[in-house]
């Protein structure tokens, strides 16, 4: 018998597998998505609205609120889309792929069609998104903000936000009756920026951003970014976009030549609003530019322009840090006025006030539900002398805000110059709080750290980008190398702040103490006019008679000095030629410029009355303003009153000690060792044949500038003819000059 194994059964072929069905899905957003939207929380509203693949097809889903109806369009296809109640509206359509498609919405009484905000990309790349994430991008107003734009081939607005704490962001404005619901943005991963672009939305719309915060409340908010604003009290940002055509740029080009230090640097200080009341920026560019250019100033300064509500303010509590006030005017409007004020070839410094913010619940403060631009130590936050908030430097992106701030101004605008207010209050700790009030930095000291960091970055980087263009301290202190490059350190330890150029508070307190004072009591006060030469070179000076020195009971300039009337104005005019005279640049607050005896109020402005040819005391007034336009025109044309403004080697004393005559003399010298001689006389007499000491090898002096003269209102005390020098020793020289001094005035002399 034959044996073996078995053959193996075949297998029975497997059979075919079931051809997949697509097993379509409800195109309706689901509960959880749904109620986010409804409630302002969802962070990628995109994720969920729009055209979406999805099993059967392409769902469309739309959040219109108060819509009766809405339908896809595509070519030929109209697909009206199923009502899911509270706004939402969705549909399947058996389609491969998303189509290029618009959507029409039925409104009570109207019908929209619209491209769809949730189908479109972001409109902010990853390099922004880096930039903004590191505190670096330098043009921070590019990415963030309302712009006009086309994106994907269609026109639009987009829309970007900062709020790294919001819960959900919405966009409301006049197109959507400032009802943000249907109008939820995107976050953009880990940035805080929230992000939407609206489709044919333009110019000319007003919104503000509608921020869900931590605890689910909503808050109301213009934006931080914003380039135009309401008329205030309204509190609104505007979308807007500049077509502005600059005609300035020989100007430009001119202003980088020579630095501000060692160039002429007459500042005529301005609050526009109150300047002539009622005019806009336009109308301003037809009057300011030429009253300055008169006067011979080489630049404005002008108080703060960026938006605030309160107009008492004076623009010094700043709600709107990218718009100018629109109180005169369109940005468009403001750069026409910087414009024909370069092109009349002055500069234009700006007030930039990167200290403090208001606390305006509609503006920055808690920004989004939490402490976010103002420190989050409520004593680190909160300013003790005007009841703000503190900006808290040591955020990258808070930094980031406000150094792009400064370039903002300096490249959208052309603006030459930012003095920057209260660097005081944000270099100390414990400015203006007492003991318990404040905590010291990492090194026990009460310096502020952030603030010192910030103050360079924004240096460095405004010097850097824009070439030209000045930065000014107002710091009150004895801070060192305020005006030191930041690269180089210092005895305190800290690099340079940067600056330009600071304002000389001691010169200008120590000063209007001694002119205050009856003549007969200067001598006890002669130091006062002195002392300011023994730190002069510490720092690139500006002297100011600002704004600040003729209000709240300070009195005008002209008020603060004793005597009658005619005293008073001859004190006025020898004070403007000391001041022209001394080491460092000037400045002058408007109205000072012709003797006005009131306090400014920004109500109403200058007494520009006084002026008027029916006014009896016209010429008084007249006359100072006539030296002033003297003082700058002699100026300008004497390098030794500015080119070593900053250099020990421009300055010599004649005498300084000469207190029983109330008497100060000096030489001023430009870099090739031409003198200027200025000589000020604070006694009310005549003193003739007074003795000074001059060098020896000048044949003969020429008076080119005397406060006394008819012409300025004053008695004509004058030394008409050429002084030529005697071989008498004096003052420590071997040749000296007899002069006859006039009552309360101030003589310059040069080289005949």
């Amino acid at each position: 018998m034959e044996t073996g194994t078995a053959p193996a059964p075949v297998p029975a072929p497997a059979p075919a597998p079931a051809p997949e069905v697509e097993v379509a899905v409800s195109p309706a957003v689901d509960a959880g998505d749904r109620e986010r939207l409804l409630h302002g929380t969802h962070h990628d509203p995109h994720a969920v609205l729009g055209a979406h693949p999805v099993p059967g097809g392409i769902a469309f889903r739309a959040f219109r609120p108060y819509a009766r109806a809405v339908t896809v369009v595509s070519g030929e296809l109209r697909a009206e889309l199923h009502d899911d109640g509270d706004g939402f509206f969705s549909g399947l359509l058996p389609l491969r792929e998303v189509p290029a498609y618009r959507l029409l919405v039925s409104y009570e009484g109207n019908v929209h069609e619209t491209a769809d905000a949730y189908g479109f990309l972001p409109t902010l790349g990853d390099l922004d998104l880096h930039l903004i994430g590191e505190g670096r991008h330098e043009q921070l107003w590019q990415a963030l903000g309302a712009h006009p734009t086309t994106h994907q081939g269609v026109t639009g607005t987009r829309f970007a936000v900062w709020a790294p704490n919001a819960r959900g962001v919405r966009v409301a404005g006049s197109f959507n009756f400032f009802d943000g619901t249907g109008h939820p943005m995107r976050s953009l991963g880990s940035s805080g920026v929230w992000e939407l672009f609206v489709p044919d939305l333009g110019e000319g719309e007003l919104y503000k951003f509608e921020i869900t915060r931590p605890d689910g409340s909503r808050t109301l908010r213009a934006d931080p970014m914003a380039r135009r604003t309401e008329v205030p009290p309204a509190t609104s940002s505007i979308v807007t976009a500049s077509r502005h055509e600059w005609g300035d740029e020989e100007w430009l080009a001119r202003r980088a030549e020579r630095p501000v230090h060692e160039a002429p640097f007459s500042v005529y200080e301005v609050h526009l609003p109150s300047w002539r009341p009622g005019l806009t920026y336009r109308q301003l560019a037809e009057q300011l530019p030429a009253y300055v250019k008169d006067l011979g100033f080489t630049h404005v300064e002008l108080m703060p322009v960026a938006e605030h509500p309160f107009g008492g303010s004076w623009g010094y509590q700043v709600t709107g840090f990218y718009a100018p006030t629109a109180r005169l005017g369109t940005p468009d409007d403001f750069k026409y006025l910087v414009d024909r004020l370069h092109q009349a070839g002055i500069g234009v410094i700006m007030d930039w006030v990167p200290a403090h913010f208001p606390r305006d619940d509609w503006a920055l403060a808690e920004f989004d539900g939490r402490p976010l631009y103002e420190h989050s130590d409520p004593l680190r936050a909160a300013h003790p002398d005007w009841g703000t908030l503190e900006f808290d430097f040591g955020r990258r992106e808070v930094r980031n805000f406000l150094v792009a701030n400064a370039v903002y101004w300096c490249e959208e605008f052309h603006i030459d110059g930012l003095r920057v207010d209260a660097v005081a209050s944000m270099l100390y700790l414990d400015y203006s709080r007492e003991p318990g009030q404040w905590t010291p930095n990492e090194h026990g000291g009460r310096e502020n750290l952030d603030a010192v960091a910030f103050l360079q970055e924004m240096n460095a980087t405004v010097y850097r980008r824009c070439p030209g263009v000045v930065t000014v301290a107002e710091e009150s202190t004895a801070w060192d190398g305020v005006t030191r490059p930041t690269h180089l350190g210092g005895p305190s330890g800290f690099g340079g702040l940067g600056f330009g150029l600071k304002w000389n508070m001691g010169w200008m307190h120590d000063s209007l103490e001694y002119m205050s004072h009856e003549p007969v009591h200067r001598k006890y006060h002669h130091h006062e006019m002195t002392f300011s030469m023994v730190y002069a070179y510490s720092e690139n000076y500006v002297l100011p008679i600002s704004h600040d020195e003729v209000v709240h009971g300070k009195r005008s300039l002209v008020s603060k000095m004793p005597g009658d009337w005619w005293q008073q104005r001859a004190g006025h005019r020898s004070y403007l030629g000391f001041m022209w005279a001394h080491p460092g640049k000037q400045l002058l607050f408007m109205g000072q410029e012709f003797a006005q005896g009131a306090e400014w109020s920004e109500a109403h402005g200058p007494d520009w009355w006084l002026l008027d040819p029916a006014y009896g005391a016209e010429s008084d007034h007249r006359g100072v303003r006539d030296l002033v336009r003297d003082l700058n025109a002699v100026y300008r044309q004497a390098p030794a009153l500015w080119q070593l403004d900053t250099d020990p080697a421009g300055f010599q004393w004649v005498v300084g000690d000469a207190a029983d005559d109330n008497v100060v003399a000096f030489l001023r010298y430009d870099a090739e060792g031409t003198p200027l001689l200025a000589v000020s006389h604070f006694a009310p007499v005549v003193r003739h044949d007074y003795r000074l000491g001059v060098p020896d090898d000048i044949p003969a002096w020429h008076e080119v500038l005397n406060t006394d003269a008819a012409r300025y209102g004053g008695g004509d005390v004058t030394n008409p003819d050429p002084v030529k020098p005697e071989a008498t020793a004096w003052h420590g020289r071997p040749t000296s000059i007899r002069l006859t001094l006039p009552p309360l005035a101030t003589v310059w002399l040069r080289p005949a």
